[in-house]
């Protein structure tokens, strides 16, 4: 006897297909495949087959369909929103009414004709849908997932040619390493130079107050401080190593940067030479080590409290003292 098989038809990974669909199929035992709007399947894998599909409906698929429909064991659609009256979504933006339009209620007719099941989400759409005789599908809870390692830059814009080269390092190690995860701060040039690297969340600038309350919400583990070797980048101080410690993160830092003289290399971070093939050893190490992580942070500390009372005793000596 051959496996149950669904194909789960959706724009992307969505809420609505983990917690909805995806349960409900795993539950009966159906050996699952997720596919997007595009993606190609041989027809003989349609024979016997399960079709869910969530929200939406590509015109690929109404061709698809009505040729293998004969072969296909059921055929379903799921919503968890009102998608299939356009009335329902009139006070939406225009440009989501339109999409609405185009890929669920205008194919109302079609999943009739077609024979589709209908799956909801909720009592209400049951009933607004009762003569279709739709099935309620309750929402599950989504498995933990476990916690990722996390890797950020912080950069303003004067920070572009930092950005830029570190580009190609943070590709490399996410695609090493999937416990890995990314954060950068950026405007557009920032998010279309970073938005198709996997796990990676690029924040919008802010201000130094927002920053400040931002951060103090995140959790961090390993700090990036590249460092391209350019006349701006000469006169830089070593505040990175207070930014990064602060968050209980643990840094590597360009071997020409100033943070580089003020702590050692292997005890309070890691300093590399600007060589993307070091960096990607330097990262991958780091994100695999917790102990030597938890051993860096703690020297970092001790090393953030000397340098607090370096600069109280340097500062204190700035201005005459008043009589």
């Amino acid at each position: 006897m051959s496996a149950k098989r669904a194909f789960v038809i959706e724009e992307i990974a969505n809420p609505s297909s983990d917690f909805f669909v995806i349960p409900a199929l795993e539950i009966q035992n159906y050996s699952i495949q997720r596919i997007g709007f595009n993606e190609p399947i041989a027809e003989e894998q349609l024979t016997d087959a399960i079709i869910v599909f969530v929200r939406y409906i590509p015109a690929y698929w109404l061709r698809r369909i009505e040729k293998a429909r004969h072969k296909i064991n059921t055929l379903v659609f799921f919503m968890d929103d009102d998608v299939l009256d356009p009335e329902a979504a009139l006070s939406m933006p225009w440009r989501y009414q339109l999409k609405l339009r185009r890929l669920a209620s205008s194919r109302k007719k079609w999943l009739r004709k077609q024979q589709a099941q209908l799956w909801v989400s909720t009592p209400y759409l049951m009933q607004k849908y009762a003569s279709w005789r739709p099935k309620l599908v309750l929402p599950s809870l989504l498995s933990q997932p476990s916690p990722l390692c996390k890797l950020f830059y912080h950069g303003s814009a004067s920070h572009s040619d930092d950005i830029r080269w570190l580009k190609p390092v943070v590709e490399q190690v996410l695609q090493a390493n999937t416990n890995l995860c990314f954060e950068i701060i950026g405007g557009p040039p920032v998010y279309h130079l970073y938005k198709t690297l996997p796990r990676t969340t690029i924040v919008h600038p802010m201000k130094w107050q927002q920053y400040q309350t931002f951060t103090c919400l995140q959790r961090y583990d390993i700090g990036l401080n590249p460092l391209v070797a350019n006349r701006f980048n000469q006169a830089r101080s070593y505040t990175k190593f207070f930014d990064i410690t602060r968050f209980n993160a643990v840094g590597i830092y360009a071997s020409n940067s100033a943070c580089a003289e003020v702590i050692e290399h292997n005890k309070e971070g890691l300093i590399v030479a600007m060589n993307p093939t070091a960096w990607t050893d330097a990262i991958l190490r780091l994100a695999s080590d917790f102990e030597l992580r938890q051993y860096l942070l703690a020297n970092a500390q001790l090393k953030l409290q000397q340098l607090a009372e370096q600069a109280t005793h340097n500062n204190s000596q700035l201005l005459p003292t008043l009589r």
